[in-house]
């Protein structure tokens, strides 16, 4: 959220798909950042159409996706419905980015395979599962696209920008 709003300054009220278990830590930190939340919890795409429906009264002028199988199989639904509402959005997943979103900020997901192929590595050599540490993800990407910028007619924040890992021109 605080990436979201560093890139749109300016925004205020923020729909979030599916916040699942991270609705407390978001309602906290938009409170710090001056930010009204709005949680929408989606079980069928039906509820895509109808959640964009209620952000629209709401006159939300930013949206989060969370995650969860319906979110994550809509990502382009999604995506269209951010166009059309002309709000930024942001997701935890490359893929949205991909499917025609603005932003996505979250685990590389390819390092984490890596490492996990090292766990399986050394389990496959005598090492016991219970003898390995627990590792957190240690690399997280942030990815804009250009393209959806302009089309929802918003510029993304020098600094920001210049973070990103990729950028979709």
């Amino acid at each position: 959220m605080e990436l979201l709003k560093e890139a749109f300054p300016k925004i205020r009220v923020v729909a979030m798909l599916n916040p699942g278990g991270n609705l407390e830590d978001a309602r906290t930190g938009a409170k710090v950042l001056g930010l009204q939340v709005h949680p929408y919890e989606i079980k069928s795409a039906g509820d895509i159409d109808r959640a964009g429906d209620d952000m629209k009264k709401l006159r939300a002028n930013a949206l989060l996706i969370g995650t969860g199988s319906v979110a994550i199989l809509n990502l382009r639904r999604i995506a269209e419905l951010a166009a059309r509402l002309r709000l930024p959005a942001m997701s935890q997943t490359q893929q949205f980015v991909e499917e025609g979103g603005l932003m996505a900020y979250g685990v590389n997901f390819g390092d984490l395979y890596r490492r996990a192929a090292g766990y399986v590595d050394k389990i496959l050599k005598g090492r016991k599962p219970v003898d390995l540490p627990i590792e957190q993800p240690m690399k997280f990407e942030l990815v804009i696209n250009l393209k959806a910028a302009k089309q929802i007619g918003v510029e993304i924040s020098p600094n920001v920008l210049a973070r990103a890992d990729r950028v979709i021109k």
